[in-house]
C-alpha cells in the first residue's frame, strides 16, 4: 500500500480538527441556548408565582375586608335594630297596659308578635354575618334545631338526620344565608297547607355536595296546581348560589331537595 503524501496527511488533519472545532462550536452553541432556555423557564416560573403569590395576598386582603365590614354591620344591627325592636316592644307592651279596649288588645298582641318576629330574623340575620358560624357542622345543627324549634308547638313531628358532615369544613355565609332561608320557607310551606302529621330533613355530603331533603306525609302538591311564590323563591334562592332545586308533587305528601356545592366560596 502506497503511503499517502505528507501534504494530503496535513490537508486531512486539518479538514479533521476543523470538523472538531465546528462540532464542538455547534455542541456550545445548542447547551448555551438550552441553558439560557433553561434559565428562561425558571424566570417564566419564578414570575407566575409570584404574580399568584400576589393574587393570594390580594384575595385575603379582599376577604379580610369583607369580613371586616360583615362584623361592622352585624354590631351596627346589634346595637342599632337590636335596640330599637326594644324599645318598639316596650312601648307596645306598655299600650297594651293602659288601655282596657278589647280590639286594641288584639292589636298590641299582633304588634308584639311582628315585633318578636322582626327580632327573630334580626338574631337570624348576624348569626349568618358572624364568620364564627361558617362551619358546616355548626350550621346542619342550626339546621334541624330551627326545625324543632319551629314545629314543636304544632300537631307535626318532626325528626332529623345528618350523615357525611366534616365539622372542618367551611360554608360561605351567602349559601347559609339562602340555605337557610329555603328552609324556613319550605318548612312554613308545611305547616301552613300541607296538613301533614310527620316532617323529616335529611342532611349529607355526596361528592362535596351539600344535599338537603325534607320530606312530609301531607297532601302533596298536586300535578294540576300551578306553583306558588314560596317555590318560585326557593328556586331562585337556589339558583342564586349556583345551587339546584327539586321538588317532587304527589298526593303522598312533598319530597324536596337543595342541593349545592359545599365548598364553594
Amino acid at each position: 500500500m502506497n503511503q499517502l503524501p505528507s501534504e494530503i496527511k496535513i490537508t486531512y488533519f486539518i479538514a479533521i480538527m476543523v470538523m472538531i472545532v465546528l462540532v464542538s462550536f455547534i455542541l456550545m452553541v445548542v447547551w448555551t441556548y438550552n441553558k439560557k432556555q433553561l434559565l428562561y423557564k425558571k424566570e417564566k416560573q419564578l414570575r407566575e408565582a409570584e404574580y399568584q403569590n400576589n393574587l393570594l395576598k390580594e384575595e385575603i386582603k379582599r376577604q379580610q375586608a369583607i369580613q371586616k365590614e360583615r362584623e361592622r354591620i352585624s354590631l351596627d344591627m346589634h346595637d342599632e335594630l337590636g335596640a330599637g325592636i326594644s324599645a318598639l316592644k316596650l312601648q307596645v307592651e306598655f299600650l297594651g297596659q293602659k288601655t282596657t279596649d278589647k280590639q286594641l288588645k288584639k292589636d298590641v298582641e299582633e304588634l308584639l308578635s311582628t315585633a318578636e318576629s322582626m327580632n327573630l330574623s334580626m338574631r337570624e340575620i348576624l348569626w349568618s354575618l358572624n364568620s364564627k358560624n361558617d362551619n358546616l357542622k355548626d350550621f346542619v345543627r342550626y339546621i334541624c334545631n330551627y326545625g324543632e324549634k319551629f314545629l314543636h308547638r304544632t300537631n307535626i313531628a318532626f325528626q332529623y338526620s345528618y350523615s357525611g358532615i366534616d365539622g372542618t369544613k367551611s360554608i360561605s355565609s351567602e349559601i347559609r344565608r339562602n340555605l337557610l332561608l329555603c328552609v324556613k320557607e319550605a318548612l312554613n310551606n308545611i305547616y301552613k297547607h300541607s296538613e301533614a302529621t310527620a316532617v323529616q330533613i335529611q342532611i349529607q355530603i355526596v361528592s362535596s355536595t351539600l344535599q338537603i331533603e325534607i320530606s312530609d306525609n301531607g297532601k302533596g302538591l298536586l300535578p294540576e296546581v300551578r306553583p306558588g311564590n314560596g317555590l318560585k323563591n326557593m328556586e331562585r334562592r337556589m339558583s342564586n348560589i349556583a345551587g339546584t332545586f327539586q321538588v317532587t308533587p304527589s298526593g303522598q305528601g312533598l319530597h324536596i331537595i337543595f342541593s349545592v356545592r359545599a365548598d364553594r366560596p
